[in-house]
């Protein structure tokens, strides 16, 4: 086995992996109660979806037009974000996605702010749709 995949495995933890690998939560929700995408200065994108009751998250997801380390930061996103409290999922930080995750590479600790960033602009979006509950019909990706 070449060295550097060999590295590759070893050198991450196994939540990190998971993420990396894990599609289950990777999808578009038609008419989300809060939508969110971001593209950062490395040109990958991250689209968070999710669907709340009442005060709780009951269900996210996200698209990803983006490396393997945007994919772990928004699968953790998703994780971190289910049936949590909408006021909870604004205490995500890119800090704690990137301790969840464990080995997330130093430099790509971007990945994480573009993943939040995303959930940030989908919180937000959930709120103005409450506000302003016919421009529900209307939004869009």
């Amino acid at each position: 086995m070449d060295e550097e995949v060999s590295d590759f495995w070893q050198s991450h933890s196994l939540k990190y992996l998971e993420m990396a690998f894990r599609k289950d939560k990777q999808e578009i929700i038609e008419h989300p109660d809060g939508y969110g995408k971001k593209t950062g200065d490395c040109g990958d994108t991250v689209e968070i979806f999710l669907k709340a009751r009442d005060n709780i998250i009951e269900t996210a997801s996200y698209y990803i037009n983006g490396c393997m380390n945007t994919a772990a930061c928004a699968n953790a996103i998703v994780l971190m974000t289910e049936n949590k409290t909408i006021d909870k999922a604004w205490e995500i930080t890119p800090e704690a996605v990137a301790e969840y995750l464990e080995t997330l590479p130093k430099d790509h600790f971007h990945c994480a702010e573009l993943a939040v960033g995303a959930l940030y602009l989908a919180l937000s979006n959930l709120l103005e749709l409450r506000r302003t509950q016919w421009k529900k019909a209307y939004n869009v990706r």
